[in-house]
């Protein structure tokens, strides 16, 4: 993505997770000179302060500093990831919090202030990019630096689904796809063909907690995959432990994620855990 006999820079703006830190080790390793942005309430910042070359706090909607930023040190490249609790853009105090700079104030007037485009997750970071791209600033997809986070194909752990199981992978993996078509989420939780819980902005967790409350015998399927349109740039989906804490909590039995269209972290500790319950963990091809 650089020219060679450069400096490597590239910029990063982390949400909520490991993964961030995790692509942050990965790049430092691969030589790049990270410049972090960590947004305000979701970043680890000690954690990704120890591995970057420059770490900056930021809010949701300062794109104007971070653009700013990476012009001044000859940045063109720039990855975005991590979790990002999009339900706090609807709070009254959020203002305060994520204060839009006049930059990104411009850009999203029509989103959340005219209404006249939507505030889906694709149509907002599809504006972003376009954003960035009118600087001449590059947005790239972080699984290209660590594709080994990708999970393949087959079944992770030692327990396998049971037959009736399998029935409710595939019925869940149909109503994922149709979730993520309208944008609406990627995760669903399902019993016996009965959809529990459908994930919406509230995200996967409070989804889990949810399906645990309405399905109190437990035996819970969740399906989680990618939008049919999935731009691997953004919003790929991604599980791990407190995916699977929470999930054990709820009486789940079954993950069944997309394979190679799918992020799981910590993937050791995440399947010795899965073991350790009894959780069947599969990586699953839309088509199969």
């Amino acid at each position: 993505m650089t020219d060679p006999g450069k400096v490597k820079k590239i910029c990063m703006v982390a949400g909520w997770g490991r993964y961030p830190v995790y692509v942050a080790q990965a790049l430092k390793t691969q030589g790049f000179e990270v410049h972090c942005f960590g947004v305000v309430g979701h970043a680890d910042r000690k954690s990704l302060s120890e591995v970057c070359a420059v770490y900056r706090s930021v809010g949701m909607c300062r794109a104007g500093k971070i653009i700013r930023h990476m012009r001044r040190h000859g940045i063109v490249d720039f990855i975005m990831l991590g979790k990002y609790f999009k339900h706090r853009l609807f709070h009254p105090l959020s203002f305060f919090v994520h204060t839009p700079d006049w930059l990104a104030a411009k850009t999203f007037a029509s989103y959340f202030v005219t209404r006249k485009n939507d505030c889906q997750d694709d149509s907002l970071m599809k504006a972003l990019i376009r954003l960035f791209e009118s600087f001449g600033l590059r947005m790239g997809a972080p699984t290209d630096f660590v594709p080994e986070l990708l999970a393949g194909e087959g079944i992770l752990t030692r327990k396998h689904p049971t037959e009736a199981q399998w029935r409710d992978i595939r019925y869940g993996m149909n109503l994922a796809r149709e979730l993520g078509r309208f944008d609406v989420g990627q995760t669903v939780l399902v019993t016996n063909g009965v959809a529990i819980a459908l994930e919406a902005i509230e995200g996967t967790d409070a989804c889990i907690e949810r399906a645990g409350r309405l399905s109190s015998k437990g035996d819970l399927v969740l399906v989680k995959v990618a939008k049919p349109n999935q731009d691997m740039r953004f919003d790929v989906p991604t599980i791990g432990m407190r995916t699977l804490e929470n999930f054990a909590k709820a009486g789940g039995t079954v993950i069944a994620i997309e394979a190679e269209r799918s992020i799981l972290i910590d993937q050791k500790e995440v399947l010795e855990f899965a073991d350790s319950r009894g959780i069947a963990v599969c990586a699953v091809r839309f088509d199969s």
